[in-house]
């Protein structure tokens, strides 16, 4: 997923306010080149080595194996039937590669650690019907571990941090994007002014009290970063509202570093409707209802 590169290319870029708990913070998530991700499911043309100086690569042909063109979600892999059509069926999480580092470690919301998205996903898959399987999500990245209560007033700062985060993650981003492979040329527009403002406050180690006053003087440098984030996020499908897996790539790796983060999230959903409006997601960053504007998204 193109935000997931997205932020943790930017994440080393910028230094956060260290939580009250000292918690590490949020630009501490990744510290080095993250893997590529493979998809789960995948179908890729295999390589026949003999004995010879190079491989001899085999070109499939699609008609021969329709499960080149058949697209799976996480957790199924394609089978051709007795027809040779091709289908989706759950996965084998014995199938899955072995994990190469606790770093590829998931824990789902059962409190489970499961060895990679693979293992987790496909679990998920044969589990599809039941009432297990329904409630059944990613957590966080990383072995399960003790997570502590997020207090009422680390819950007010959370948001402050985070404001802070986005807006300098939409920086560091115009910053690095030459080729418009990270931001439009609207987007970049937008950010150009945030950028050149000399009022910007610098990434960096600031106190909670330092971002608050941050935020009322400069308010409107906020504006654009929370809805750009919105719709990073509203991908699938992009209806104006974010569900619980649409949030996973933001979530997902920040609970382990911000323990406020669940909770947050969960009292955004002001009408607990199990979806996130962006009228609920702006309200949350402390973003005015008149300065709410799905133009901004897009």
């Amino acid at each position: 997923m193109r935000v997931w590169i997205v932020f943790l290319l930017c994440l080393a870029g910028h230094a956060m306010a260290a939580p009250a708990e000292e918690e590490p913070a949020l630009e501490e998530l990744v510290t080095e080149e993250p893997a590529e991700e493979v998809e789960v499911g995948a179908n890729p043309v295999q390589v026949e080595v003999g004995e010879f100086d190079e491989a001899i690569e085999v070109v499939e042909d699609a008609a021969e194996n329709p499960c080149l063109n058949h697209r799976c979600k996480k957790g199924k892999v394609c089978e051709v039937d007795d027809t040779n059509t091709p289908m989706c069926v759950c996965q084998d999480p014995s199938s899955c590669p072995a994990a190469e580092g606790e770093f590829e470690h998931i824990c789902g919301n059962d409190n489970k650690t499961y060895d990679s998205s693979c293992h987790f996903f496909a679990t998920k898959c044969a589990l599809e019907g039941t009432k297990k399987g329904h409630k059944l999500h990613l957590d966080y990245i990383g072995s399960c571990k003790l997570i502590e209560p997020c207090l009422d007033n680390e819950l007010t700062e959370f948001p402050l941090r985070m404001r802070d985060w986005l807006k300098n993650v939409l920086v560091t981003l115009y910053a690095r994007d030459e080729d418009n492979n990270l931001l439009t040329e609207k987007q970049k527009l937008r950010v150009k002014k945030i950028y050149e403002n000399e009022k910007r406050l610098e990434a960096g180690d600031h106190s909670l009290d330092l971002l608050a006053r941050d935020f009322q003087k400069n308010y409107n440098m906020y504006i654009f970063p929370v809805h750009w984030q919105f719709g990073q996020l509203d991908q699938h499908p992009a209806d104006g509202y974010l569900t619980h897996s649409e949030l996973a790539p933001l979530r997902a790796p920040l609970i382990p570093m911000e323990h406020c983060t669940t909770r947050f999230f969960e009292e955004c959903d002001a009408d607990k409707d199990k979806y996130i409006a962006l009228e609920e997601w702006a309200a949350c960053f402390g973003i005015k209802e008149q300065d709410v504007d799905k133009d901004l998204v897009i």
